[in-house]
């Protein structure tokens, strides 16, 4: 028999614990609600940084460093879209990363599959934010039992569109950007000659044909094509590296490099960010009205 002293203290913390939750979330708000004062990112973009690092400093083992990853980003999606940010995107793997050793690349794999399923359980969160998830890059290198939970992830939300978690897999830039101009080419293939735009109208090229590539047609065989381009790109641990992600879409937004691992994002890293992004909101247009 449990003894009564021992309920009436897990009842008594269990209540303290609600209470401080109850206030978090109400501070929280409240925070939000004067930050909404000023301009909101649209688009988040973020690279996960430094799941391995956070399980060499704890002494834990790789696989949970990654699990308190995913975690962050569970706390980080609902900053995100409790603030106001409609799109969040996260690199998930790079398509250089298949070059790594088989098991290397079977172990990835196999937490992937883990972590998407993982993620369509937590249908509180999915259903409260409205989110349609989207798996963006060549999908055909994944293997079948990822590609399948990723296939099936993005069914069941389809019909979402309060918010969206676009996640980068398979991708790189030096793969998006070749790519999108081979499908512009193909598309323009019924002319004698191809001429590409660039941003300023110029002509880089002219053999006096008929068919125009332009930046807009170029963006619309983007992978990235389903969104905005994002207005902070955030890669934590402190680094500055793109690592060949989202390059042509990050001419023109804030980046933002916070120290944390990426298991220890969480709520102020996310509004420091949109903060530094609201201080440099009107440079920011400048540069773009510009482009």
């Amino acid at each position: 028999m449990i003894p009564r002293k021992q309920v009436e203290d897990e009842r008594s913390n269990g209540m303290i614990g609600k209470i401080l939750g109850g206030l978090n979330s109400t501070l929280r708000k409240l925070l939000f609600h004067v930050i909404s004062s000023r301009p909101i990112p649209e688009h988040i973009a973020f690279i996960l940084d430094g799941n391995r690092r956070f399980a060499k400093k704890w002494k834990l083992t790789e696989g949970a460093g990654h699990k308190a990853g995913f975690f962050a980003l569970m706390s980080v999606l609902k900053y995100c879209y409790e603030i106001g940010v409609k799109y969040v995107t996260i690199y998930a793997f790079s398509l250089d990363n298949f070059n790594r050793r088989p098991d290397e690349v079977q172990y990835v794999m196999d937490l992937m599959q883990e972590k998407i399923e993982g993620f369509m359980n937590e249908l509180s969160l999915i259903n409260k934010y409205g989110i349609r998830v989207l798996f963006i890059g060549d999908l055909d290198r994944l293997y079948e039992p990822v590609r399948i939970a990723a296939e099936k992830a993005m069914e069941a939300t389809a019909k979402n569109s309060t918010t969206y978690l676009l996640v980068c897999v398979a991708y790189t830039s030096s793969h998006e950007i070749p790519r999108s101009i081979h499908e512009s080419c193909q598309e323009k293939s019924g002319a004698t000659a191809i001429r590409v735009i660039n941003g300023n109208g110029h002509t880089n090229e002219n053999h006096g044909g008929h068919a125009m590539i332009k930046v807009v047609d170029l963006e619309k065989h983007m992978y990235m094509g389903v969104a905005p381009d994002p207005d902070i790109l955030v890669r934590s641990s402190g680094e500055t590296r793109l690592s060949n992600f989202l390059l042509w879409q990050t001419t023109n937004c804030l980046l933002y490099a916070p120290k944390a691992l990426w298991p220890e994002m969480g709520f102020w890293q996310v509004v420091w960010g949109i903060l530094e992004f609201q201080n440099n909101y009107k440079y920011l247009e400048k540069k773009k009205k510009q482009a």
